[in-house]
C-alpha cells in the first residue's frame, strides 16, 4: 500500500508541478480584442496536448482556425461578442476539459455527450436502490433481489475513506457478484478513482502511461511514464464485477474505467465513455479571463489515446420497452452476465 501511495503522490505531484508552470500569464501587449484573441490562440498552440492527435483524428488545423476566427475579431466588438467568438474557437478542440471562464459565463463543449443516448434514469434507478439503500462516502449501495451487489458512484470529487470501502465490500461479500455504476459521473479526483479501482486487483497492474508537456512545440512531451495500480491493503473484491458506463462518464471516471478494464474479473457494460483523459490545467489571457485546457495526455497499456473515450466490453443501450416497465437495460444485462459466471 505504501508503494501505491508513493506512486500516486509522484503522479499527482508531477501534475501540480506542471500546474505551477501553466498558470503563468501569457504576455501579449495590450488588452484589446485582438490581443486577447492572439493570447488565447497562442496558449492553446503552445500548451494544449492533443493538437497533433486531433489533426490525425478529425483534421483539426490550428493555424487554419487562427485564420478563420481572426476575421471575426474587430477593435470595437463588445466583451459579449468577444467571449462568443473565443468560446467558439476553443470548442473546435472538441474537449470537455477546455473551458473559457469570464464574469459573464463559462464556455462548455457539450457535443461529446449530446449526440449519444443518456442510458440512465434517476427514477428507474430508484427502483433498484429502493428506500433502504446505504450511503457511505458518497457511494450508494444495495443488495438486489437476485443477490447481486449494486454500488452507484456519482462523483469522484469527494474522498472515499478506506474504512468506508472496507465496510461496503464486507457487507456485499455475500453477493454473487457486484455492479459498479459510474454513469453520469463527471469525474473529480484521480486519487479517489484509483483508490476504488485498487479494491479489484490482487497484483500490481499496468493501467497506462502519462506524458507531460515540456515545450511549446506540438510534439514537445516527456517520455511516457508507466502508471500502475497496486492492490489495496484493505478488503479486496474477489468475485466477478461489472462496471456500467455511459457517455457522461468523464475525466477521472474515464481513467477509472480504463483501470478496471485491465482487471481479468471485470466486464465493462454500457456505452462508450466520454473521454477527457488529458489532465486539465489553467492559464489566463490579458483581460483576466481564464482558460482551462488539457496539458498531459494519458494512454492505455497499449499506448492508445483515451481522449475520445473507452469502448465497453459489452455495448448496451437502454430500450424503450424496458424503460416503460421501469427496468434499466444496463443493470439487467449486468445481472445476467454476473449470474452466468457464478
Amino acid at each position: 500500500m505504501k508503494r501505491f501511495i508513493h506512486t500516486l503522490l509522484l503522479y499527482i505531484g508531477a501534475g501540480f508541478s506542471l500546474l505551477s508552470v501553466s498558470c503563468i500569464r501569457e504576455d501579449v501587449s495590450g488588452n484589446t480584442p485582438e490581443a486577447n484573441f492572439e493570447s488565447l490562440w497562442r496558449i492553446i498552440d503552445r500548451q494544449y496536448c492533443f493538437l497533433d492527435y486531433k489533426h490525425e483524428v478529425y483534421g483539426l488545423d490550428w493555424n487554419e482556425v487562427h485564420e478563420r476566427y481572426a476575421r471575426r475579431i474587430t477593435p470595437s466588438m463588445t466583451n459579449e461578442n468577444l467571449f462568443e467568438v473565443l468560446s467558439d474557437m476553443v470548442n473546435e478542440l472538441r474537449d470537455g476539459h477546455v473551458n473559457l471562464s469570464s464574469s459573464m459565463a463559462t464556455s462548455q463543449y457539450r457535443e461529446w455527450f449530446d449526440s449519444y443516448p443518456r442510458n440512465f434514469s434517476d427514477s428507474i434507478q430508484s427502483n433498484y436502490l429502493g428506500k433502504d439503500y446505504i450511503i457511505s462516502s458518497g457511494l450508494e449501495y444495495q443488495i438486489l433481489e437476485n443477490n447481486i451487489g449494486y454500488i452507484y458512484c456519482s462523483s469522484f470529487s469527494n474522498g472515499i475513506g478506506d474504512g468506508n470501502l472496507d465496510q461496503t465490500l464486507n457487507r456485499l461479500a455475500i453477493c454473487d457478484g457486484i455492479i459498479i455504476d459510474v454513469r453520469n459521473n463527471g469525474g473529480g479526483n484521480l486519487t479517489t478513482a484509483q483508490k476504488l479501482a485498487a479494491r479489484f486487483t490482487n497484483e500490481k497492474t499496468l493501467v497506462g502511461y502519462i506524458s507531460h508537456k515540456t515545450g511549446p512545440g506540438h510534439q514537445d512531451f516527456s517520455a511516457p511514464k508507466e502508471v500502475y495500480i497496486e492492490p489495496s491493503n484493505g478488503i479486496r473484491w474477489q468475485k466477478k464485477a461489472v462496471v456500467l458506463t455511459n457517455r457522461r462518464s468523464y475525466s477521472a471516471t474515464n481513467d477509472f474505467v480504463n483501470c478496471m478494464k485491465q482487471f481479468p474479473n471485470v466486464t465493462v457494460v454500457g456505452d462508450k465513455t466520454g473521454g477527457g483523459s488529458g489532465l486539465p490545467f489553467s492559464s489566463e489571457i490579458p483581460n483576466g479571463w481564464s482558460i482551462r485546457f488539457s496539458a498531459s495526455p494519458m494512454f492505455d497499456p497499449a499506448m492508445e489515446q483515451l481522449e475520445f473515450g473507452i469502448d465497453p466490453d459489452v455495448k448496451v443501450d437502454m430500450t424503450s420497452e424496458d424503460m416503460q416497465r421501469g427496468k434499466d437495460t444496463l443493470i439487467e444485462t449486468a445481472c445476467q452476465i454476473l449470474k452466468k459466471q457464478e
